[in-house]
């Protein structure tokens, strides 16, 4: 009981002085499973490093983020907003709409949060401060249109539940298709009744800004390269004709084909798209080795089961737990890595699912949603720093929490939703039985 205590408690501890989360994860291991158990346990923090190193479905993550960095370095994402801005022109709130609709495709190429919300934040800010839209509603929607990025499929932080919870990654990245397209569509419903009762928050464009329908549909083809690269990588493991590693090499072939098209593939794009690579691989594999080795800590401690167990026996049963799982889920998100909180949770929450013969896919993607809210959660969201970074001056992070803050309701409802219609995650995974 007190060995539990103490191994959570400075967790905690280190987590707040601003560590690095996987050096904390590591050095608390090392610290623990020697003084615990002596010298001779240090074996098994080289053990679980080389286990996480050599699971195969994490290499698919380099390659899916060497596909989206290769797709950033493209210009895509310019070509994609411009074609969207014109089909939207006539809504009220239309640039808002079409940066959220490009966000959540972009988010499907990228599979990362971050992508998004700094490209779009580059490309769609100006153009819509300059539109005179509210700066609150502009920078809530960047912001929370980015963080669609590891729920919509292919997401590295799927592949990562998956390889932790033992779970099919195809059957995940099923489950994550209808909540992504979900809030989208409440993302899009939102801005336009805001704007639709308040014109002057997202005016419409002027007529003369409108374009023809034949200028719309002959600007449409650019944008039907992206897309068709996201069916074939994820119709390939939806049919089973490949794994998720192996789609994650297409999908790499396919994003240096379509900026090789769009004349973008040069020696200096190709060298920041593996230098992108590089950095955000090496940040997750940390992570995942970090959480290897504090799983084995509370494992062979007991630290996991206790906390298992006290879960488990919460007032209010089943919904109770879950309600309890959740919300340390999305209070974590406040403050760390959704990967993080994936190394840290899960060992301890898949004893519950057991135990209380919880649906392990249903609740890991509820798990996954409820990370996700923590992209944009006050205080420390991570794509709240991200917006900041590529904001101008008059832009402050009041405003920034300020725009945000009804999107975190949106996504709250959406995870709500969820939990009281389960097929709403299950049935597309169900069809691969």
């Amino acid at each position: 009981m007190i060995t539990s205590i103490i191994i959570v408690a400075s967790l905690l501890i280190f987590l707040m002085t601003g560590m690095p989360v996987a050096f904390a994860l590591v050095g608390l291991s090392v610290i623990f499973l020697w003084y615990f158990l002596g010298p001779v346990s240090l074996f098994m923090v080289v053990s679980s490093t080389f286990k996480q190193a050599h699971t195969e479905v994490f290499i698919a993550i380099p390659l899916f983020v060497f596909m989206a960095a290769i797709l950033q370095f493209s210009g895509i994402a310019t070509t994609m907003y411009n074609v969207m801005r014109m089909w939207t022109a006539k809504l009220h709130g239309g640039l808002a709409i079409a940066t959220t609709i490009i966000s959540a495709i972009l988010a499907a190429l990228s599979g990362i949060g971050a992508t998004a919300t700094v490209t779009m934040g580059l490309i769609a800010l100006p153009e819509m401060i300059k539109k005179k839209y509210d700066k609150k509603m502009v920078v809530g929607c960047i912001t929370a249109g980015g963080a669609l990025g590891p729920i919509i499929p292919p997401s590295n932080l799927l592949i990562i539940v998956g390889g932790y919870a033992s779970l099919s990654v195809g059957k995940l990245f099923l489950g994550g298709i209808v909540p992504g397209l979900l809030i989208t569509i409440l993302y899009c419903l939102y801005i336009w009744i805001k704007c639709k009762v308040h014109p002057e928050l997202g005016p419409v464009l002027p007529p003369e800004e409108v374009p023809s329908l034949s200028e719309k549909i002959r600007a449409f083809p650019p944008v039907l390269m992206p897309i068709a690269l996201i069916v074939i990588v994820l119709g390939g493991i939806y049919a089973g004709i490949t794994t998720p590693t192996e789609a994650a090499g297409f999908g790499a072939i396919g994003a240096l084909i379509i900026a090789l098209a769009n004349r973008q593939l040069s020696m200096p794009n190709l060298f920041n798209g593996l230098k992108l690579s590089f950095k955000v691989t090496s940040m997750i594999m940390w992570l995942v080795i970090g959480g290897g080795c504090y799983s084995t800590l509370v494992t062979v401690t007991g630290t996991s089961a206790m906390v298992s167990e006290f879960i488990a026996n919460i007032p209010f049963g089943v919904y109770g737990a879950i309600f309890i799982m959740l919300f340390i889920t999305i209070i974590l998100g406040m403050f760390i890595d959704p990967v993080a909180i994936c190394m840290i949770c899960i060992p301890v929450f898949m004893p519950v699912l057991k135990t209380l013969g919880i649906d392990e896919l249903w609740f890991m993607l509820l798990f996954s949603l409820a990370t996700v809210i923590g992209y944009i959660t006050p205080p420390f969201g991570l794509n709240i720093f991200y917006m900041k970074g590529v904001t101008p001056e008059d832009v402050n992070l009041k405003d920034i929490y300020r725009g945000v803050i009804p999107f975190c309701f949106l996504k709250v409802g959406a995870l709500i939703l969820c939990i009281i219609f389960p097929a709403l995650l299950t049935w597309l995974p169900s069809l691969m039985d």
